[in-house]
């Protein structure tokens, strides 16, 4: 076989001529094949061999009910497209993309040894449906292959055994917090990670545990709130090193309604820029309609059109929810690549230093750990209110009282205010003896801003009113992000939502709280003193 590939027609055709006493041949082209699933071949017509055997070897049941080849949809094709190793995929429902990923991971299943493959459902009846789709691949594969090289050994409800392989397939569902655990996991599906129960955190990372450094995971979901696991390791994604494959709607081909001839449809200005933007026709725009008409709020998370707007809070937002999207709609357009040094993605300049500016660098500190809560920085125009800078990391006390003070050097000394809460105190510590530096905002007499019931509400009702009056004062996709999960729990607080953070939310706090005092003279810095009676009536949302 050229270049050790035995190419489509050479398979199929060897294929019907071997009988089941032919297993050892079969087998060895088989392993032949995996050892080349990514490879594109011109045989394959620009497929990969994997794909290429999905769309020659696999049968599904579609949307009509008829049994028939898997040929991938374009959502399909652009993840296979651009898969990785490690994948996380944000996708509309209904997109294929479960059966596709349980395809891929079939297909490396009969064509390597030692594999194990583990489908993980979010419920029973979930993990019941996928398996069935799983069976129906290996039911109409082709006799010799079924009788030969890729008969089972053992198959029940939730399990495939290929034992000339020593391979297996096994669908399993997150409600077990055993699930995955002394395994060893060389593809990992995780599907629909939003709507696992229990503690999906701690399951996923029993489960990613249990794969090689050669391994394949991929997590893919619907949104289900801007909060929670699959939240987070979206989020997370440019931290953890997986790629993320985005889904919209409109890339499933039977998303549209019926054909529109020769009428005119009035668009409104959302719609002719989904039409300038993503190419959209007017069926599909009919359709979005029903879809909006139907599903109403949930419509923009079960339908997905962009990676942000997807993401409901779960709970009530206490800020204003159509200023916020509109502002990070802003912000996004405006943000440019991340590049550079792992400490310049934590460091976010959005305006850079002025001459004869001052400005205060509010901290909202944590543990350090590379779990848990991020410690944040904020900078802002002490006069404006203008965001100019945001750090965000893990980072240990010490370690941000250091870059905390290289930021506020290069924003022109700039007064430093930290959260004296838990850590707080440690780091203002480490600022007065190991970096002595001299502009620590005080206040009533003691270092830092202490956060209490009282001064909770204030820093809240500050960051609302500049929302409210002037939003392009906010420049951080982050903080805005973190705003639109801040909401009101069962109990009354106001906190992050579950699965989320409000340390940017926190920082910004202090920061507008912290500039609030000074122009009212409430408080003092070491060699600063407060605002003047000119720059207090400076222009200022406050």
């Amino acid at each position: 076989m050229k270049a050790g590939i035995a190419g489509k027609k050479a398979f199929i055709r060897f294929g019907r001529r071997s009988k089941p006493k032919k297993a050892q041949q079969d087998l060895r082209i088989l392993l032949t094949l995996g050892n080349r699933l990514e490879s594109r071949p011109r045989e394959c017509w620009g497929q990969s061999i994997g794909d290429w055997l999905i769309t020659n070897l696999l049968y599904i049941r579609d949307k009509q009910g008829r049994l028939v080849p898997l040929v991938p949809n374009r959502a399909q094709r652009e993840y296979s497209r651009t898969c990785r190793a490690n994948n996380i995929v944000l996708k509309a429902r209904q997109m294929g993309t479960t059966t596709w990923i349980a395809a891929r991971f079939f297909v490396a299943t009969i064509t390597r040894r030692g594999t194990l493959t583990v489908l993980v459902a979010h419920d029973q009846a979930s993990a019941q449906q996928i398996f069935r789709i799983v069976h129906r691949f290996w039911a109409n594969l082709p006799e010799w292959l079924r009788n030969g090289a890729l008969r089972r050994s053992r198959a029940n409800v939730g399990q495939m055994v290929f034992s000339r392989l020593d391979s297996e397939y096994r669908v399993e569902t997150a409600a077990d917090p055993d699930a995955g655990r002394g395994l060893t996991i060389q593809n990992l599906h995780a599907s629909e990670v939003a709507r696992w129960p229990r503690d999906a955190n701690a399951t996923l990372a029993s489960l990613r545990a249990a794969v090689p450094p050669r391994g394949e995971v991929v997590l893919e979901s619907t949104a289900r709130g801007a909060g929670g696991c699959f939240y987070e390791e979206w989020m997370a994604a440019h931290e953890t090193g997986y790629t993320r494959h985005f889904l919209p709607w409109w890339w499933e081909e039977a998303y549209v309604s019926a054909k529109v001839e020769n009428a005119t449809i009035e668009m409104s200005a959302e719609e002719i820029d989904l039409i300038k933007v993503h190419g959209l026709c007017a069926e599909q725009i009919l359709y979005r309609r029903k879809i909006w008409a139907n599903f109403r709020k949930l419509a923009a998370q079960e339908f997905a059109e962009d990676a942000e707007s997807c993401f409901i809070a779960s709970g009530e937002c206490i800020f204003d929810l159509e200023s916020i999207e509109q502002r990070l709609k802003e912000c996004l357009a405006a943000e440019v690549p991340e590049q550079g040094s792992r400490m310049e993605k934590k460091l976010q300049r959005m305006i850079p230093p002025l001459a004869g500016r001052r400005y205060i660098v509010a901290v909202d500190s944590a543990g350090g750990g590379s779990e848990g809560d991020y410690a944040c920085a904020q900078v802002i125009d002490l006069i404006s209110g203008m965001q100019c800078a945001e750090l965000q990391a893990h980072f240990a006390p010490e370690e941000l009282a250091r870059e905390v003070v290289k930021l506020a050097k290069e924003y022109n000394h700039a007064l430093i205010a930290v959260e004296r809460n838990n850590h707080g105190l440690t780091v203002l510590a480490f600022l007065a003896t190991k970096e002595k530096y001299p502009h620590i905002y005080k206040q009533r007499g003691n270092e830092g801003v202490l956060t209490t019931r009282a001064t909770r509400p204030e820093m809240i009702a500050c960051i609302a009113t500049v929302l409210s009056e002037k939003p392009e004062l906010f420049n951080s996709a982050r903080l805005l992000r973190e705003l639109r999960t801040f909401v009101r729990h069962s109990d009354g607080r106001h906190a992050a939502a579950t699965g989320t953070h409000d340390d940017c939310v926190m920082a910004m706090g202090v920061a507008l709280l912290a500039r609030e005092e000074m122009a009212g003279s409430k408080s003092h810095a070491v060699g600063w003193g407060s605002l003047s009676a000119e720059s207090a009536s400076s222009p200022s949302v406050l």
